[in-house]
């Protein structure tokens, strides 16, 4: 998620004030599908369990 964040804000932005880039956070942050955020929150959770199934070893 935080790439399709980044990515529309690089694109020749620039930005005065810290106010500035909260309100444009906020609305590209808006335009992110909720089922990416479910998505994103699935695959971590995926990649978590595998880490507790290893019990700290390398995989």
């Amino acid at each position: 998620l935080v790439t399709k964040l980044k990515r529309p804000m690089k694109e020749e932005r620039r930005f005065a004030t810290i106010e500035e880039i909260k309100t444009a956070s906020l609305e590209e942050l808006e335009t992110i599908p909720k089922s990416a955020d479910q998505k994103c929150f699935e695959d971590w959770k995926k990649r978590w369990h595998k880490c507790i199934i290893s019990e700290g070893d390398y995989f």
